[in-house]
């Protein structure tokens, strides 16, 4: 992917599969008081990006039908991507003027409707900084979620971007999609471990030296401030005790939940209640089953497979 004019500015990019912890993390570090950490904002889709966030932000501003309660039970399937767009900046502290006005400048200047992966994540960066110069802190963030299978791109037009990817051990990520979230999550073992896969075997072969840091969900929990500590030198900034502390603070998320699945479990300080639920939520066969698909993976991260008694793969 040629990209001409890589962007100077230096976020904090989040990534991990869904239902990894990568909410609970963008929360704790949000509560540094040198970052502002947004949620995931989904810019990938649709094609013309630029025109139909226009058109939601009107939607939205005045109150149409269509876009009612902003989630996918309620809203029109044809303005979803761009309806969920808008709703995501407005939890990153963007308010419908700050949507329309930074879309039409990007526009404006690209002379495009932002197409290009290079001209959204223009977008993405003009509504970053805008956010950092108004809160005073030294960086932003926000989460690539999944999207950080792609991270040579993203480096590649954020050459000073920082990424920080939080792993989960699959068969937890399995047993939340099919017990948590079984109405867009996976639906099977196999495909959960093929999906989790995709996400966590590619970014670390790939990432540009010295500015990938890959984490533990269950070190994050178990061991907050030593793996916080590793988070925050690699970002090169002070430790702050309130990432330790992040339930007492105020968040965006916790005030605009719009039903997000992790936004009740994120609001409670660090704790290891969800850790080897896959021993209770799945049957052995399917604890095997995703041994047998992703059992590498598992042991490179250092996850004992319950399928021989030697804890191997």
């Amino acid at each position: 992917m040629q990209q001409p004019n890589p962007f100077s500015t230096s976020p904090v990019l989040l990534g991990g599969e869904n239902r990894s912890g990568t909410t609970l993390l963008s929360v704790v570090l949000d509560s540094h008081l040198d970052l502002l950490v947004g949620p995931e904002v989904d810019f990938l889709e649709p094609p013309n990006l630029g025109p139909h966030i226009l058109h939601a932000t009107d939607l939205l501003a005045a109150g149409d039908p269509r876009v009612a309660g902003a989630t996918k039970n309620t809203v029109d399937p044809f303005w979803y991507d761009g309806v969920h767009f808008v709703v995501q900046c407005r939890r990153f502290g963007l308010d419908f003027n700050d949507v329309r006005e930074l879309a039409s400048k990007v526009m404006l200047e690209l002379g495009n409707d932002i197409v290009s992966l290079a001209d959204r994540c223009r977008l993405i960066n003009e509504m970053g900084e805008l956010r950092r110069t108004r809160s005073g802190a030294r960086r932003w963030g926000l989460k690539l979620q999944r999207k950080i299978a792609q991270i040579d791109d993203f480096a590649r037009i954020w050459p000073r971007a920082h990424f920080v990817h939080i792993v989960r051990d699959g068969r937890d990520v399995a047993a939340s999609h099919l017990k948590t979230v079984p109405d867009w999550g996976y639906r099977t073992v196999a495909e959960a471990a093929r999906g989790w896969l995709d996400v966590v075997s590619g970014p670390h072969r790939i990432a540009p030296l010295g500015r990938y840091l890959e984490i533990r969900y269950e070190d994050l929990v178990g061991s907050p401030r030593s793996t916080l500590t590793r988070v925050l030198d690699h970002l090169g900034l002070p430790w702050d005790e309130a990432v330790l502390r992040h339930a007492e603070y105020e968040h965006a998320l916790f005030e605009q939940p719009h039903g997000h699945p992790a936004a009740e479990a994120a609001g409670k300080p660090l704790h290891q209640g969800r850790v080897g639920r896959y021993a209770q939520d799945l049957t052995r066969a399917q604890i095997t089953e995703f041994e047998q698909i992703a059992g590498c993976e598992l042991a490179r991260l250092g996850y004992l497979s319950l399928a021989s008694p030697s804890g191997e793969p």
